[in-house]
């Protein structure tokens, strides 16, 4: 190289960016990632775990919860009957009756309601989850009752003695799928209940 056309002294040519990178961005970091946010799950279709611990949290507010409102406001003090979880405590057939009705309906109603209004129940919350409907913003009432209609199967605890049975044989087996389903879809992580509807998705927002 002749002198005239060497670089000036300290005028290094610096290396370009590795492949895929953007220039200035770190190294590492994702296009359109906040510069010094690490990379995350973040906007990731939820993972069975963490929808099972959310929904775990759901079924434990809502145990306590039923187990107020239904067995002792209701049943106990207006009907002087005992409560039984899907109609399979003591107490006479009209007690279990209203019982199951009744959290059949508390289940769904807390469901729908929170998912449609917030896009989150309390366990969604705690875990950082989001439900969302087909086109991104939060499910309407009619998809939100689609995806937990399973849960109302306490229903079928108004069939006397083997309604309760039945009730539980009934989530468990709709878990079991719901759970098959998601392991199973490594894209979307979407159940038969997210497909039942219309697609909704659960995803990861913190």
């Amino acid at each position: 190289m002749s002198p005239e056309n060497a670089p000036p002294p300290g005028n290094f040519q610096q290396p370009g960016p590795p492949y895929g990178q953007q220039p200035g961005q770190p190294y590492g970091q994702q296009p359109g990632q906040p510069y010094g946010q690490p990379s995350s799950r973040v906007g990731q279709p939820g993972e069975l775990l963490d929808r099972f611990l959310a929904r775990l949290i759901d079924f434990a507010v809502l145990v306590v919860a039923g187990s107020i409102i239904v067995g002792f406001l209701v049943v106990s003090l207006l009907m002087g009957g005992s409560f039984g979880v899907f109609g399979m405590g003591g107490g006479n057939f009209l007690s279990s009756l209203v019982s199951s009705v009744l959290m059949a309906a508390l289940y769904l109603g807390y469901f729908a309601y929170f998912e449609s209004s917030r896009g989150q129940t309390l366990g969604k919350m705690v875990i950082k989850l989001e439900t969302r409907g087909p086109d991104g913003g939060r499910p309407t009432m009619e998809q939100a009752v689609k995806r937990n209609i399973w849960v109302a199967m306490g229903i079928l605890g108004v069939i006397p003695i083997l309604g309760g049975l039945l009730a539980g044989v009934g989530q468990l087996v709709a878990m079991i799928l719901i759970a098959v389903g998601i392991n199973g879809d490594v894209a979307g992580r979407r159940g038969w209940h997210d497909k039942f509807a219309d697609g909704t998705q659960v995803v990861k927002i913190g």
